[in-house]
């Protein structure tokens, strides 16, 4: 399988509301409403922490000019990088209506005369420092929502982490069952929630009406300006307040850019400006609150029914990243920036809705083994940021290009829009790279780890398909010599070889001349190629070529988005001329293993290992491509790396 471009035209702007045709008032209103708790989930439970850890980031007990600044901070980075970045600008990038750090890699390639290894190097770097926060936000969200236990009944805190870790093995252990009928909840629970933070912020901000100055930026400048080192360094617990600003991105295609910022103008950003005012308020009026600031808001009758609204939307906050995950994911298994896992679709109407076994238990471990050594999300809290902040970092840069040619307006233009989120994105990085000692070197090593496989893998793979395509045989001779010979038996039947080069003859093909000295009636030699965009029109899905009387070519496109399927597809092309049954077809497929070189290769030893590690945790080709295990004739070959 490969990941070709096919040029500028494989890449539109377009809105998916303008894709799929004009969607009703009703109906969008619909979207934004399950946008709500798909897309918000994490950033909608900010507030549970943000003010709190910012506050407590100044020490002692804050002063009014301290509160009413950090509340503005953390009020002008949801205008800012949110409103602006997000809402207004990023959400015009999409490739055919998806979103996201891959989507926008796509997006920026297409720009470029031949693929930029910077640009793919900036996408890998992007993915993953995701996996970092996809593992951070279930953590910290569930443990800040569960310590509100601690003040509202007479629980012992040393239930907390074994309550929190019983929660997340459960959120986990029914991913497999799919999230179709538990989403259907979601939208409207986040919506109680917007809400409810909306209605608390109200009540207090009466308490210290002077909180509202924290809407003139001048205060969050001047707080920045005047408290020296310290304005500084708070920026990176504000920045609490704007993780998960990604979802909007990457989560377009699943709601349209409408919803998406219907939901944020007229929910999201009103409740959370307006919670924080409130908590603000209230820190000012009772600055002992401020260890406790979110829950102390709601009166002493409704902080228990508050913990169980708040525990019900940090898991729903979860849920999201951990789908997102499973997203992302795929998108990089089709792009061949990891190697092929296993995939489960969990809904036969949505495709969109799947389930990773491999992904999901390794984030179950590393949410577990965060909660456990941290203990309070406090402590966690100074892990979280890093990832998010990188991520967001890596979408700016990505998007000048996009801005620059896709969009038609110049470099110069794309610059200066750029160039002060950068800025801002680069001040937020390096306040939050003020945490590493504290914790925030986990999400940063996690990263690592994974740019090294992915790269690790994307090279891996070049160096064996060039190593393939020296020793093959080029097809037009193998066709020709096939007419000629007297010594090949021809059976009856169909016979498909799997090839990711369309010029040579597959591996397979070769083994089974050489070893069984047999040709099929017909040969068909299939490639699948995984295009630039999230889904291919089903009329564009397969080419058919008949290349001798004997031979033919397949070759099936799919989208980043999509998981193949090759009977069915087959079974599409009898209209172009294919002569195909199912069951008298027999599928060839090459299994490679390998094994380091003694000499060494063109990669280290080290990488070697990974790599072939790497392929041992690759999905079976028969599963990942669904096609019956009883049609499946395997022939294995060995490379050294």
């Amino acid at each position: 399988m490969s990941f070709t471009s096919s040029g500028n035209a494989a890449v539109e702007i377009a809105a998916p509301d303008e894709q799929h045709g004009e969607r009703s008032s009703r109906a969008t209103w619909w979207l934004t409403l399950g946008s709500l708790g798909v897309v918000y989930g994490d950033i909608g439970t900010s507030p549970l922490y943000a003010l709190r850890e910012s506050l407590l980031h100044a020490g002692g007990a804050p002063t009014r000019v301290e509160v009413i600044g950090i509340v503005s901070l953390l009020v002008w980075a949801l205008f800012l990088v949110v409103t602006l970045k997000y809402v207004a600008l990023l959400l015009r990038a999409d490739n055919h209506g998806e979103g996201g750090t891959l989507s926008l890699v796509t997006l920026a390639q297409s720009t470029m005369k031949s693929p930029s290894n910077l640009v793919l190097a900036l996408g890998i770097v992007g993915a993953s420092l995701f996996y970092g926060d996809a593992i951070l936000t279930p953590a910290i969200s569930v443990l800040s929502a569960v310590e509100g236990l601690e003040y509202t009944t007479d629980i012992d805190e040393s239930w907390i982490v074994p309550i929190v870790m019983g929660i997340l093995i459960i959120l986990y252990a029914v991913q497999s069952y799919g999230t179709a009928k538990v989403s259907a909840f979601f939208g409207p629970i986040m919506l109680v929630w917007f809400a409810t933070l909306a209605i608390l912020g109200i009540v207090h901000i009466n308490d210290a009406p002077d909180i509202l100055n924290a809407l003139n930026p001048l205060y969050a400048l001047s707080f920045m300006t005047g408290h020296g080192i310290l304005g500084f360094t708070v920026l990176g617990s504000v920045f609490l307040a704007v993780t998960g600003a990604e979802a909007l991105y990457a989560d377009m295609g699943h709601f349209g850019r409408t919803a998406i910022r219907r939901a944020w103008l007229f929910f999201v950003l009103p409740g959370l400006v307006v919670n924080y005012l409130g908590q603000g308020a209230l820190a000012l009026s009772h600055p002992d609150t401020v260890g406790n600031l979110f829950f102390s808001t709601a009166p002493e009758w409704g902080r228990l029914p508050l913990v169980l609204l708040a525990t019900a939307a940090t898991v729903i906050a979860a849920q999201a990243v951990i789908t997102g995950a499973y997203s992302l994911t795929h998108q990089a298994t089709q792009l061949g920036i990891l190697p092929r896992l296993a995939v489960s679709h969990t809904s036969e109407k949505e495709r969109g809705q799947i389930y990773m076994p491999k992904v999901n238990w390794l984030m179950l471990a590393g949410a577990l083994f965060l909660v456990v050594i941290f203990e309070t999300s406090s402590n966690l809290a100074a892990a979280y940021g890093i990832a998010v902040v990188g991520t967001m970092i890596v979408s700016t840069m990505l998007a000048v290009p996009v801005i620059a040619r896709l969009w038609g307006w110049g470099w110069i233009a794309a610059v200066a829009v750029a160039l002060p989120f950068f800025l801002l994105d680069s001040a937020f990085l390096t306040a939050n790279l003020l945490k590493l000692a504290d914790g925030g070197w986990i999400p940063l090593a996690l990263g690592f780890l994974i740019v090294i496989g992915m790269w690790t893998w994307v090279r891996g793979t070049r160096i064996v398909a060039e190593k393939v395509r020296r020793e093959s045989v080029p097809l037009s001779n193998v066709v020709g010599s096939m007419a000629k010979s007297k010594s090949i038996v021809r059976v009856t039947g169909t016979a498909v070889f799997l090839t990711s080069d369309t010029e040579v003859a597959p591996a397979a093909m070769m083994h089974n001349l050489k070893h069984n000295k047999v040709l099929h009636e017909q040969n068909v030699l299939l490639t699948v190629v995984t295009e630039p965009r999230p889904y291919v029109p089903r009329e564009n899905r397969s080419s058919y070529e008949k290349i001798s009387d004997d031979f033919s070519r397949v070759v099936l496109r799919y989208g980043y988005m999509e998981s193949p399927h090759i009977p069915r597809a087959l079974d599409r092309c009898k209209q172009d001329g294919l002569s195909f049954e199912i069951m008298s077809t027999s599928f060839f497929i090459g299994r490679r293993t390998f094994k380091i070189s003694p000499e060494g290769g063109a990669m280290p030893n080290w990488q070697d290992r990974l790599f072939i590690l790497l392929t041992r945790q690759a999905d079976d080709v028969i599963t990942y491509f669904r096609i019956p295990a009883g049609r499946v004739i395997e022939l294995g070959s060995q490379i050294t790396l």
